[in-house]
């Protein structure tokens, strides 16, 4: 593959080309027992990520999908350019002869791996990985971990749009049809209980901040400003104001063309709370309360989801 399909518009583009051409059935691929899409995700990029060297001062973001991880990821590319002396949006923040690569670690082929370690630190690396499919040098290297966590029913209403406008997920007929496979681990990157639940098992770690979707939504310069302590980013409080101003709903919605082309009407919807209430029925309530129960209700990270609050009519 030529050195274009690791830069994030035409990698973006090519997926979406070739996944216009595949069967519902080929859009997904299992990888130890977790399904992911085919036409961005391979065999081969997994088993290299393995070996994969973290450094220490790596600024990694891990989230489920559609639990925010492209709103965060705004916000810490921000808080990098910051640190590195730069004015986020500015010309300065782009490199011109070093297209901007797929921030997914999971995303793309193997030469990304070797550009990756030509990158100046602090690099911003995303994932919607399980820990124990992440390269074990991060956790070796005890880089930190922003952790993103989003109520579950907003997480699958989110997904389910997702799914429909996006060419590399399959597409689902009905709500009930995809509510269903959502409660069955039949989701690309796997079930987000099981998710929640095997990240829990890191959440006292000193190098992993959790934060909800909620939390950012109810104080976004709060949730900034803690951000930045977290990874050690000192900000003036006119450098906070720009950040919260770059990463609202409505100002990446209004560049989403430059930062995502056509891909970001899709990414940005409503970018809201509670709108699971639109589509889940009693039934379906029941039955995501009960499964909530089950995994991760009582937890440190449970606890944090205030799931009484954002999950009950």
């Amino acid at each position: 593959m030529e050195k274009s399909m690791n830069t994030s518009d035409d990698f973006r583009d090519k997926a979406m080309i070739a996944a216009s051409s595949k069967h519902r059935d080929e859009l997904l691929f299992s990888y130890k027992g977790i399904l992911y899409p085919s036409t961005i995700c391979y065999p081969e990029t997994f088993k290299a990520l393995e070996s994969f060297e973290a450094r220490r001062d790596d600024v990694i973001l891990a989230g489920y999908p559609k639990s925010g991880s492209n709103w965060l990821s705004q916000i810490l590319t921000d808080l990098i350019a910051i640190s590195q002396k730069k004015t986020p949006g500015s010309e300065s923040t782009v490199n011109a002869e070093e297209p901007r690569l797929i921030p997914f670690i999971e995303m793309g082929n193997l030469e990304k791996y070797e550009r990756m370690t030509k990158l100046p630190s602090p690099r911003f690396i995303a994932t919607h990985l399980r820990p124990e499919n992440l390269p074990k040098s991060i956790f070796k290297t005890n880089a930190k971990i922003l952790l993103l966590i989003r109520n579950p029913k907003d997480v699958a209403t989110s997904y389910y749009h997702f799914s429909n406008g996006l060419p590399l997920l399959p597409s689902y007929e009905t709500w009930e049809d995809f509510f269903t496979d959502f409660m069955t681990k039949k989701m690309a990157w796997g079930c987000y209980f099981e998710y929640l639940s095997e990240w829990n098992k890191y959440a006292d770690k000193e190098n992993i901040m959790t934060i909800t979707y909620e939390e950012v939504k109810e104080n976004p310069a709060l949730s900034v400003k803690n951000i930045a302590t977290f990874f050690g980013i000192p900000l003036t409080e006119e450098q906070l104001q720009l950040v919260v101003e770059r990463s609202s709903f409505q100002s990446m919605k209004k560049n989403s063309d430059k930062t995502h082309g056509s891909f970001g009407n899709i990414l940005f919807r409503k970018g809201g709370v509670s709108d699971w209430k639109n589509l889940f029925t009693e039934d379906q309530n029941e039955k995501m309360d009960r499964a909530f129960e089950e995994h991760i209700a009582g937890t440190k990270l449970g606890k944090k989801l205030k799931y009484d609050l954002y999950c009950k009519a």
